[in-house]
Protein backbone atom coordinates (compact mmCIF):
# COMPACT_ATOMS: atom_id res chain seq x y z
CA UNK A 1 0.00 0.00 0.00
CA UNK A 2 1.47 3.34 -1.05
CA UNK A 3 1.58 5.94 1.74
CA UNK A 4 1.34 9.53 0.53
CA UNK A 5 4.32 11.66 1.52
CA UNK A 6 4.77 15.38 1.11
CA UNK A 7 7.93 15.82 -0.96
CA UNK A 8 8.98 19.15 0.55
CA UNK A 9 8.27 20.07 4.17
CA UNK A 10 6.19 23.17 4.82
CA UNK A 11 8.99 25.31 6.18
CA UNK A 12 10.14 28.69 4.90
CA UNK A 13 13.13 28.26 2.63
CA UNK A 14 15.57 31.15 2.33
CA UNK A 15 17.13 31.10 -1.13
CA UNK A 16 19.97 33.17 -2.50
CA UNK A 17 17.49 35.06 -4.67
CA UNK A 18 14.33 34.99 -2.58
CA UNK A 19 12.09 32.99 -0.27
CA UNK A 20 9.81 30.03 -0.94
CA UNK A 21 7.11 28.16 0.97
CA UNK A 22 4.58 25.49 0.03
CA UNK A 23 1.55 23.93 1.69
CA UNK A 24 -0.92 21.23 0.70
CA UNK A 25 -4.26 20.25 2.23
CA UNK A 26 -6.54 17.28 1.60
CA UNK A 27 -9.54 19.61 1.67
CA UNK A 28 -13.01 19.15 3.08
CA UNK A 29 -14.35 16.37 0.83
CA UNK A 30 -11.68 13.98 -0.41
CA UNK A 31 -10.34 11.17 1.72
CA UNK A 32 -6.79 11.33 0.37
CA UNK A 33 -4.39 13.84 -1.14
CA UNK A 34 -3.25 13.33 -4.75
CA UNK A 35 -1.47 16.71 -4.92
CA UNK A 36 2.19 17.29 -4.17
CA UNK A 37 4.78 20.02 -4.54
CA UNK A 38 8.55 20.30 -4.74
CA UNK A 39 11.00 23.05 -3.82
CA UNK A 40 14.57 22.21 -4.82
CA UNK A 41 16.73 25.16 -3.85
CA UNK A 42 19.90 23.72 -5.38
CA UNK A 43 18.25 23.28 -8.78
CA UNK A 44 16.14 26.43 -8.57
CA UNK A 45 13.13 24.20 -9.31
CA UNK A 46 9.62 24.86 -8.02
CA UNK A 47 6.91 22.44 -9.11
CA UNK A 48 3.36 21.41 -8.37
CA UNK A 49 1.47 18.32 -9.50
CA UNK A 50 -2.10 17.06 -9.23
CA UNK A 51 -2.23 13.29 -9.73
CA UNK A 52 -5.01 11.19 -11.16
CA UNK A 53 -5.77 7.53 -11.50
CA UNK A 54 -7.44 6.50 -8.27
CA UNK A 55 -6.51 3.58 -5.99
CA UNK A 56 -3.38 5.46 -4.81
CA UNK A 57 -2.06 5.87 -8.35
CA UNK A 58 -2.73 9.61 -8.25
CA UNK A 59 -0.54 9.99 -5.17
CA UNK A 60 2.23 8.04 -6.90
CA UNK A 61 1.90 9.97 -10.16
CA UNK A 62 2.21 13.43 -8.63
CA UNK A 63 5.24 12.48 -6.52
CA UNK A 64 6.94 10.58 -9.34
CA UNK A 65 6.34 13.37 -11.83
CA UNK A 66 8.06 15.94 -9.65
CA UNK A 67 10.97 13.73 -8.61
CA UNK A 68 11.59 12.57 -12.21
CA UNK A 69 11.68 16.19 -13.36
CA UNK A 70 14.25 17.07 -10.71
CA UNK A 71 16.29 13.95 -11.48
CA UNK A 72 16.53 14.79 -15.16
CA UNK A 73 17.56 18.40 -14.56
CA UNK A 74 20.14 17.38 -11.98
CA UNK A 75 21.60 14.78 -14.35
CA UNK A 76 21.59 17.14 -17.33
CA UNK A 77 23.40 19.89 -15.41
CA UNK A 78 25.95 17.53 -13.87
CA UNK A 79 26.65 15.45 -16.99
CA UNK A 80 25.71 17.24 -20.23
CA UNK A 81 24.87 14.74 -22.96
CA UNK A 82 24.19 11.87 -20.59
CA UNK A 83 20.71 10.37 -20.91
CA UNK A 84 19.13 9.20 -17.63
CA UNK A 85 17.41 6.26 -19.38
CA UNK A 86 19.10 4.12 -22.04
CA UNK A 87 16.12 4.31 -24.38
CA UNK A 88 15.31 7.98 -23.84
CA UNK A 89 15.68 10.02 -27.00
CA UNK A 90 14.20 13.51 -26.69
CA UNK A 91 12.32 14.79 -29.71
CA UNK A 92 13.88 17.77 -31.53
CA UNK A 93 12.83 21.04 -29.96
CA UNK A 94 13.61 24.61 -30.97
CA UNK A 95 12.17 27.41 -28.81
CA UNK A 96 9.92 29.86 -30.61
CA UNK A 97 10.28 33.63 -30.13
CA UNK A 98 7.09 33.59 -28.04
CA UNK A 99 8.60 31.00 -25.72
CA UNK A 100 12.06 32.48 -25.52
CA UNK A 101 11.07 36.09 -24.81
CA UNK A 102 12.77 39.23 -26.05
CA UNK A 103 16.36 38.88 -27.30
CA UNK A 104 17.18 35.64 -25.48
CA UNK A 105 20.80 34.68 -25.08
CA UNK A 106 22.18 31.23 -25.91
CA UNK A 107 22.00 30.18 -22.25
CA UNK A 108 18.26 30.86 -22.12
CA UNK A 109 17.65 29.00 -25.38
CA UNK A 110 19.61 25.99 -24.18
CA UNK A 111 17.81 26.07 -20.83
CA UNK A 112 14.44 25.93 -22.62
CA UNK A 113 15.60 22.89 -24.58
CA UNK A 114 16.77 21.22 -21.38
CA UNK A 115 13.47 22.02 -19.68
CA UNK A 116 11.51 20.60 -22.61
CA UNK A 117 13.57 17.40 -22.47
CA UNK A 118 12.98 17.14 -18.71
CA UNK A 119 9.21 17.22 -19.16
CA UNK A 120 9.42 14.75 -22.04
CA UNK A 121 11.61 12.42 -19.97
CA UNK A 122 9.14 12.61 -17.09
CA UNK A 123 6.25 11.72 -19.41
CA UNK A 124 8.05 8.84 -21.11
CA UNK A 125 9.08 7.39 -17.77
CA UNK A 126 5.53 7.44 -16.40
CA UNK A 127 4.02 6.20 -19.66
CA UNK A 128 6.43 3.26 -19.65
CA UNK A 129 5.35 2.46 -16.09
CA UNK A 130 1.75 2.40 -17.30
CA UNK A 131 2.69 0.11 -20.19
CA UNK A 132 4.52 -2.22 -17.81
CA UNK A 133 1.38 -2.34 -15.68
CA UNK A 134 -0.76 -3.06 -18.76
CA UNK A 135 -2.36 0.38 -18.58
CA UNK A 136 -0.82 1.96 -21.65
CA UNK A 137 -4.18 2.58 -23.31
CA UNK A 138 -4.79 5.89 -21.57
CA UNK A 139 -6.39 4.65 -18.34
CA UNK A 140 -3.17 4.48 -16.32
CA UNK A 141 -1.91 6.94 -13.79
CA UNK A 142 -1.15 10.50 -14.75
CA UNK A 143 -0.53 13.93 -13.33
CA UNK A 144 -0.54 17.59 -14.15
CA UNK A 145 2.86 19.23 -13.89
CA UNK A 146 3.51 22.97 -13.68
CA UNK A 147 6.15 25.17 -12.22
CA UNK A 148 9.19 27.39 -12.47
CA UNK A 149 12.85 26.75 -13.12
CA UNK A 150 15.60 29.29 -12.50
CA UNK A 151 18.44 27.92 -14.64
CA UNK A 152 21.04 30.39 -13.37
CA UNK A 153 21.74 33.87 -12.00
CA UNK A 154 20.70 36.64 -14.34
CA UNK A 155 18.60 34.34 -16.52
CA UNK A 156 14.81 34.57 -16.92
CA UNK A 157 12.47 32.37 -14.94
CA UNK A 158 11.23 29.51 -17.10
CA UNK A 159 7.64 28.35 -16.76
CA UNK A 160 6.63 24.78 -17.66
CA UNK A 161 3.03 23.62 -17.81
CA UNK A 162 1.03 20.48 -18.57
CA UNK A 163 -2.62 20.19 -17.51
CA UNK A 164 -4.52 22.63 -15.30
CA UNK A 165 -2.28 23.40 -12.36
CA UNK A 166 -1.47 27.08 -12.64
CA UNK A 167 1.38 29.57 -12.30
CA UNK A 168 0.58 33.20 -11.47
CA UNK A 169 2.75 36.29 -11.01
CA UNK A 170 1.81 38.95 -8.45
CA UNK A 171 3.54 42.25 -9.23
CA UNK A 172 2.65 45.75 -8.03
CA UNK A 173 -0.71 44.54 -6.74
CA UNK A 174 -1.69 42.88 -10.03
CA UNK A 175 -2.20 39.13 -10.44
CA UNK A 176 -1.29 37.77 -13.87
CA UNK A 177 -1.92 34.20 -15.00
CA UNK A 178 1.20 32.86 -16.75
CA UNK A 179 -0.28 29.52 -17.84
CA UNK A 180 -3.28 28.48 -19.91
CA UNK A 181 -5.43 25.59 -18.70
CA UNK A 182 -5.18 22.57 -20.98
CA UNK A 183 -8.78 21.46 -20.44
CA UNK A 184 -11.82 20.87 -22.60
CA UNK A 185 -13.58 23.58 -20.61
CA UNK A 186 -10.94 26.19 -21.47
CA UNK A 187 -10.87 24.99 -25.07
CA UNK A 188 -14.63 25.59 -25.29
CA UNK A 189 -14.26 29.09 -23.80
CA UNK A 190 -11.49 29.88 -26.28
CA UNK A 191 -13.84 28.84 -29.07
CA UNK A 192 -16.43 31.32 -27.82
CA UNK A 193 -18.91 28.81 -26.41
CA UNK A 194 -21.09 30.03 -23.57
CA UNK A 195 -23.51 27.14 -23.06
CA UNK A 196 -23.29 23.38 -22.57
CA UNK A 197 -19.69 23.70 -21.47
CA UNK A 198 -17.72 20.59 -20.47
CA UNK A 199 -16.86 20.05 -16.84
CA UNK A 200 -13.79 21.95 -15.70
CA UNK A 201 -11.56 18.98 -14.91
CA UNK A 202 -11.46 17.19 -18.29
CA UNK A 203 -7.81 17.48 -19.29
CA UNK A 204 -6.57 17.69 -22.87
CA UNK A 205 -3.21 16.27 -21.83
CA UNK A 206 -1.32 15.14 -18.75
CA UNK A 207 1.94 13.47 -17.84
CA UNK A 208 1.72 9.70 -18.19
CA UNK A 209 -1.40 8.57 -20.08
CA UNK A 210 0.05 9.03 -23.60
CA UNK A 211 3.44 8.35 -25.15
CA UNK A 212 3.96 12.00 -26.13
CA UNK A 213 3.27 15.33 -24.46
CA UNK A 214 3.54 18.96 -25.61
CA UNK A 215 4.38 21.17 -22.64
CA UNK A 216 3.80 24.90 -22.66
CA UNK A 217 7.13 26.63 -22.00
CA UNK A 218 7.87 30.32 -21.58
CA UNK A 219 10.72 32.52 -20.40
CA UNK A 220 9.63 35.43 -18.20
CA UNK A 221 11.85 38.29 -17.08
CA UNK A 222 11.68 38.49 -13.31
CA UNK A 223 11.82 41.65 -11.26
CA UNK A 224 12.76 42.23 -7.61
CA UNK A 225 9.85 41.68 -5.20
CA UNK A 226 7.91 39.57 -7.72
CA UNK A 227 5.75 36.91 -6.09
CA UNK A 228 4.97 33.72 -8.01
CA UNK A 229 2.06 31.50 -7.03
CA UNK A 230 1.80 27.86 -8.09
CA UNK A 231 -1.53 26.22 -7.26
CA UNK A 232 -3.72 23.23 -7.98
CA UNK A 233 -7.30 23.55 -9.15
CA UNK A 234 -8.42 23.05 -5.57
CA UNK A 235 -7.63 26.76 -5.22
CA UNK A 236 -8.24 28.33 -8.63
CA UNK A 237 -11.28 26.16 -9.33
CA UNK A 238 -13.04 27.60 -6.28
CA UNK A 239 -11.57 31.07 -5.71
CA UNK A 240 -11.68 33.74 -8.40
CA UNK A 241 -8.49 35.56 -9.38
CA UNK A 242 -9.70 38.75 -7.67
CA UNK A 243 -10.17 36.82 -4.45
CA UNK A 244 -6.68 35.27 -4.71
CA UNK A 245 -5.16 38.69 -5.40
CA UNK A 246 -6.94 40.21 -2.39
CA UNK A 247 -5.56 37.49 -0.08
CA UNK A 248 -2.06 38.04 -1.44
CA UNK A 249 -2.34 41.81 -1.02
CA UNK A 250 -3.42 41.55 2.61
CA UNK A 251 -1.39 38.61 3.92
CA UNK A 252 2.00 38.75 2.15
CA UNK A 253 3.33 41.19 4.75
CA UNK A 254 2.74 38.48 7.37
CA UNK A 255 4.98 35.99 5.58
CA UNK A 256 4.59 33.28 2.96
CA UNK A 257 3.45 30.63 5.45
CA UNK A 258 0.53 32.75 6.64
CA UNK A 259 -0.32 33.67 3.06
CA UNK A 260 -0.44 30.03 1.96
CA UNK A 261 -2.63 29.13 4.93
CA UNK A 262 -5.05 31.95 4.14
CA UNK A 263 -5.25 30.99 0.46
CA UNK A 264 -6.17 27.42 1.43
CA UNK A 265 -8.73 28.69 3.94
CA UNK A 266 -10.23 30.97 1.28
CA UNK A 267 -10.59 28.03 -1.13
CA UNK A 268 -12.42 26.03 1.52
CA UNK A 269 -14.75 28.95 2.28
CA UNK A 270 -15.36 29.33 -1.46
CA UNK A 271 -16.56 25.73 -1.67
CA UNK A 272 -13.52 23.83 -2.91
CA UNK A 273 -14.19 20.10 -3.11
CA UNK A 274 -10.67 19.05 -4.08
CA UNK A 275 -7.19 18.84 -2.63
CA UNK A 276 -5.67 22.31 -2.32
CA UNK A 277 -1.98 23.02 -2.87
CA UNK A 278 -0.20 26.37 -3.01
CA UNK A 279 3.46 27.28 -3.42
CA UNK A 280 4.78 30.83 -3.17
CA UNK A 281 8.13 32.14 -4.40
CA UNK A 282 8.96 35.72 -3.45
CA UNK A 283 12.01 37.24 -5.11
CA UNK A 284 14.38 39.36 -3.10
CA UNK A 285 14.31 43.14 -3.23
CA UNK A 286 16.95 44.89 -5.28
Amino acid sequence: MYAWKQLTPSVTQELGFGTAFGMTDTGTVRGSNEDNFLIDADLGLFGIADGMGGHARGEIASADGLTAMAYYLRTALASPGRQPLPNFRPSPFKPTPAQAGASPGPETLQALVTLHDAVEFTNQRMFQTNVDNRRGNGDGMGTTLSGLWRPGPGLPLLVFHVGDTRVYRFRDGKLTLLTHDQTMYQQALDAGLLQNLPTRNLLLQAIGPASAVSPDLKAWLAEPDDVYLLCSDGLHGASLDDRIAAVLEVTLEHGLAECCAQLIEAAKLDGSRDNITVLLLQLASS
